[in-house]
This record gives structure tokens, sequence and C-alpha cells, in this order.
């Protein structure tokens, strides 16, 4: 919520603890003073007032409704100062992108200065997301059944794939054309070879990935992207030392891995040296 419109008997502490903000945010906000009373039909901003802020110096879009829409990253601006502008939480700021997460130590995966970030969700068909899912063992979706009224943006924001990732994954997709019910839709690269997650794998019946063999230049990291997992190193645990994993690298530093190697893919399959 942007705004409250308030009514007989409200006060200024009341409104700032029903929706979790500290009663100076509030009077700031709205221009308050503290301890002043509050008239009915008040109205009161729960985000601060339209501009730039320490940490939030780019240019907004907004709609007709007055609500932000999107944003241009400046120099310096921050995630905390981006959110607390807006008055949008880190996971809806994700969600709103078709992103997992939009922080990374240095701010340099989301907060990056030119990056036009979405601040609000496209509407979407109140059918859509209600189709079968399939989940390897770390709880990641790898494939899914759409239904009508699933689109790239009811996808994308579930899933948190953006369309370039779709089409990617899925040639079969066209951008201008809905996808029909039934389409069973890749949310992973899997077959598809990226930078650093060039080797091959095996899938059991239901083409949940189990095993990978590392390729020269391939780095734990994106071998996880490719097959959405989460945690490589459970999957290939020692069965002496008890901790980390048993494959070997090239570069520790870097992640990359030392070629050659069969590693698992599946938690409930690791393989265990």
């Amino acid at each position: 919520m942007d705004y409250y419109t308030t009514v007989s008997g409200d006060t200024s502490a009341a409104v700032a603890a029903s929706f979790r903000l500290s009663e100076a945010k509030l009077n700031e906000f709205s221009g308050l003073q503290a301890g002043s009373p509050l008239a009915p039909d008040t109205k009161l901003r729960l985000i601060p007032a339209p501009g730039p802020i320490t940490g939030a110096k780019g240019a907004a879009t907004v709609g007709a409704n007055g609500i932000p829409t999107s944003y241009i990253i400046e120099p310096d601006d921050t995630l905390g100062g981006i959110t607390y502008r807006f008055g949008l939480t880190g996971e809806q700021l994700a969600e709103a992108n078709k992103v997992p997460y939009v922080y990374e130590k240095g701010n340099r995966y989301f907060v990056r200065t030119g990056n036009h970030i979405q601040l609000q969700k496209n509407p979407v068909d109140s059918r859509s997301g209600t189709g079968v899912s399939v989940n390897n063992s770390f709880g990641q979706t790898i494939f899914y059944s759409t239904v009508d009224g699933d689109s790239f943006d009811s996808l994308g924001y579930k899933f948190r794939s953006t369309t370039a990732q779709l089409l990617q994954y899925n040639p079969t997709l066209t951008v201008d054309k809905p996808i029909p019910s039934g389409t069973k839709v890749r949310l992973i690269p899997g077959e598809l070879q990226i930078d650093g997650a060039q080797g091959a794998f095996t899938a059991d019946a239901n083409g949940i990935p189990l095993t990978y063999t590392t390729a020269p230049g391939d780095t734990e990291r994106q071998v996880g992207f490719r097959f959405g997992v989460t945690d490589l190193r459970s999957a290939n645990r020692p069965l002496t030392t008890g901790a980390g994993s048993w494959y070997e690298f090239t570069d520790t530093e870097s992640g990359e891995f030392m070629p050659g190697q069969t590693i698992s893919l599946a938690l409930n399959k690791p393989i265990n040296k």
C-alpha cells in the first residue's frame, strides 16, 4: 500500500504499527508533527514522497493512478534505498523483475547503474499457476504443465524466470503467441549448454537430471544453475570427513571443476566417496 485514509479514532502510532512502520517514518512521509491528532479522512503516505532520496536518486515512471511502475538505477543507489523509497520488500522487487533475488555482495547483480527495473507486476489471469509441476530433489521446479490463463508473465512471476529465459529454454514458444494449455515448459537450461556448464548429463524417466560429467571451464555455480541444483556439495558428500564435497577443482577460488568427473545432481541419489 502507498496510502491510507484515516477513520475516527486513528492515531499516527496505531496506523504506523498496522503497516509495520515507525511512527517517525509515517510522520516524515506525511508531513505530520509528532503527537498531532489525526482527523478522519486524512490521506497518509506509507512510502516516502515522490522524488530522489539518498540511495535511490534515479528517475521513476509513474502510472495513471500515481503508483511508481519502473525505475532507472543511478550510481550510488542501494537496494535499501530503492526498497525504502518505493515501499517494497526485496522479495517483492525480485518477483516483479522475475529474478530469484535482488542482492549480491557488492550490489553487482541487480543494483547496477543504468539497469531499468520493474516496481510492479503486470496483471495476470486468476487461473494461472495451477498446473502440474515436476520438481527435482532440491525442490526446484524443472518442468511445469500450463493451464488456461498461463502467460509469460504468470510463469515468470511464479518461477522467477524472465521471458528471454523461457524462450531460450523452450524454442517452440513464441513471445507474440499465447502459451497453449498443457504445454510442458522447461524452467532450467537443462539440455542447453551454457558458459561454465558445457558437459553431458543423464536424467531419469521424468527428465530430472541425475548425474553430470564435468567439462573444461565448468564451474560449480554454473552447473548448479543449469540443472536447478541449489546445493551441489550435499549431493556429493565424502564418506570420511563429513563436510564439503569430494570432487576436485582446477581453481578453487573461481569454483572451476577439474574436467572428467562424474558428479551427482540429485540430493536423494548422492555420490559418496
